[in-house]
């Protein structure tokens, strides 16, 4: 498997200095690590917007940046997208025009990306004649996503693009950053400070701490790095699942989701039946039992199998298969007690209000 992007690259500032060594596969690799530890700075530095003070910078074979040749390619020059924090839309146009303004300075040569599919892609249809100011914030991202495929990028850079969304908003925005990877096949760099981002949607990460890489690795794997567990703060792991809408049973306060093969039962919505929404399910809130319950009011249990077990500091994380790979949150007293081993059989129990709808 060859490589997309290839970083050997340094920054210094009075206060604060980034190493960076890595070669990033295909798919969507994301770049994690708390406020202030170089994120942002390397996603800069690969777009142009910053000169590394030594190293190199090399995109599908073409340097982008060396300080041996003494070349800095400008942004324009590079073939990348950039999806900022902030959604930078030009307030004046409509959201055709924003979208056509990148299609139109990308030379025809390098076309790749016909509007019309982004528009399909995203959901754009209904929007096509309104301007940014009249938009939601989830409307604006997914207007952003769009003008940066449509200048058909080698890469495409996405700086936290969830942070200042709404709870409500984040799931429909995850799928389709899935869908665009699926159909379009463009590599992704995802910035995030949240790992539960990070394991729903990256294929690996890149961890930094302070300006330091410490892991390079899968997203689970590099869960179990011993400098990385430390970034994890106690609660803050998210199980991030797409589940279908099956069917509302209003008389006892509940919806039925599939995800897989499994159902899950989840607080009343008043999304139609058949749709897909995504849930978070906060790995803390799930319980353990080694044998299956009886008449307890939790309304999911379900039976898993172990496949990890992790320590984080003075916290456990085990993971257990269901369809999906489940993160699970646990003490060491709790691991003890329950005799958890690799490959072994356990019961997740959950209630309905713990999962919390992402749409």
């Amino acid at each position: 498997m060859g490589h997309v992007l290839e970083l050997n690259l340094r920054k210094s500032y009075p206060d604060f200095r980034l190493s960076v060594s890595a070669a990033f596969p295909p798919g969507i690799v994301a770049v994690f690590g708390p406020s202030g530890s170089g994120k942002t700075t390397l996603l800069n530095s690969v777009a142009g917007l910053v000169a590394p003070d030594d190293g190199h910078v090399i995109l599908n074979g073409r340097t982008l940046f060396s300080t041996g040749q003494k070349l800095n390619l400008p942004p324009e020059r590079r073939r990348i997208g950039y999806m900022f924090q902030e959604s930078l839309l030009f307030p004046h146009m409509t959201v055709q025009e924003n979208i056509l303004y990148g299609y139109r300075l990308t030379e025809s040569r390098l076309r790749r990306i016909d509007p019309a599919r982004l528009v399909d892609l995203l959901e754009l249809g209904p929007l096509m004649d309104r301007r940014p100011g009249s938009l939601s914030a989830g409307e604006r991202q997914r207007v952003v996503l769009a003008r940066a495929l449509a200048t058909s990028p080698d890469l495409l850079l996405l700086d936290e693009p969830l942070a200042s969304l709404h709870v409500g908003i984040k799931g429909r925005i995850l799928r389709y950053l899935k869908a665009v990877h699926r159909r379009l096949s463009i590599p992704m760099v995802y910035v995030s400070h949240s790992m539960s981002e990070v394991l729903a949607l990256a294929h690996h990460v890149l961890v930094l701490d302070r300006g330091r890489q410490i892991a390079f690795d899968h997203p689970r794997k590099a869960l179990a790095q011993p400098l990385a567990a430390p970034l994890l703060t106690a609660g803050s792991l998210e199980n991030l699942f797409d589940v279908t809408v099956l069917e509302h049973r209003p008389s006892v306060g509940i919806t039925l989701a599939a995800l897989g093969d499994t159902v899950l039962a989840l607080s009343l919505l008043d999304h139609p039946a058949g749709e897909m929404i995504s849930v978070a399910i906060k790995a803390s809130d799930v319980i353990l039992a080694s044998q299956r319950p009886e008449n307890i009011s939790a309304r999911n249990v379900l039976e898993a199998r172990v496949e990890e077990i992790q320590f984080l500091g003075n916290r456990v994380l085990a993971q257990a298969r269901l369809h999906e790979r489940w993160l699970v949150e646990i003490t060491p007293d709790a691991l003890e007690n329950l005799n958890l081993e690799v490959g072994g059989s356990v019961w997740l129990i959950l209630k309905s209000t713990s999962i919390t709808p992402l749409d």
